[in-house]
């Protein structure tokens, strides 16, 4: 009997802590009123801007989406089950909600309705945000069999222009030749994980070529996020740590 009382203990005490789960937000000013930023684990994240809700990669092992709004846009950066859940994406959407995704999404799933497909160049307007479509790929780490991890073409990185601002979410890559092409960036998520992605020292010469005013490592596992920050201390640019790693 007590071996059953403390199962059932212990199953109160998991379901009290996760239904009471907090997420870290940032507020960022723009000319057309505040961006909030919800960090909710690895690659998810959410923006709401000008009354509108942006999901970005949201999975639902990754935090409790019973405690979100639902998505006027839910943007996905590629086809990888931590990025791409089409459980969260029905759970998250209403009549309206526009759903961006890659090429390769809609070859892996017929559950999409009516998506935006994006791929690497493209540009849309959609609800306020003006997105375009970065390439996000490995040029050094790759599996046993030689392929990289995400193969160049496949994904996208986003950047993400609203109230003047402009927010580059670098989905799952390396630090690739097209990020020179990028500027004025004013935030910067840039991935700090192996052997998918960046190392530190990868995304110190990322943060070279984009200058970027604020960086967030995110999809960062189990990496030291401290080595980043000593290895930009004399660069001109804000790091911010938030609780992103998995």
């Amino acid at each position: 009997m007590k071996r059953i009382y403390t199962a059932v203990l212990v199953l109160i005490l998991t379901i009290s802590t996760t239904s009471a789960q907090t997420f870290e937000e940032d507020v960022i000013p723009t000319s057309k009123g505040d961006l909030k930023i919800t960090f909710i684990k690895h690659a998810s994240l959410m923006f709401e801007y000008d009354d509108k809700v942006m999901h970005i990669d949201p999975v639902l092992r990754m935090g409790n989406y019973n405690l979100l709004p639902k998505a006027d846009i839910i943007l996905i950066t590629h086809d990888h089950g931590d990025h791409f859940d089409m459980n969260a994406i029905q759970k998250l959407s209403k009549n309206n909600t526009r759903i961006i995704v890659t090429p390769k999404c809609t070859e892996i799933s017929e559950e999409l309705e009516t998506p935006v497909i994006m791929s690497n160049g493209d540009t849309r307007a959609l609800k306020g945000f003006m997105i375009k479509s970065i390439p996000a790929y490995n040029i050094k780490h790759k599996r046993e069999n030689g392929k990289p991890y995400h193969p160049k073409g496949e994904g996208n990185g986003y950047v993400i222009m609203a109230g003047g601002k402009k927010i580059y979410i670098a989905g799952d890559t390396e630090n690739i030749p097209e990020m020179k092409k990028l500027s004025n960036i004013d935030i910067a998520f840039l991935p700090m994980n192996l052997p998918y992605t960046m190392t530190p020292e990868m995304v110190a010469d990322a943060v070279e070529m984009i200058k970027p005013k604020v960086i967030y490592p995110y999809h960062f596992g189990k990496t030291n996020t401290l080595k980043l920050v000593e290895l930009l201390k004399d660069e001109e640019v804000e790091i911010r740590i938030r609780d992103m790693g998995f």
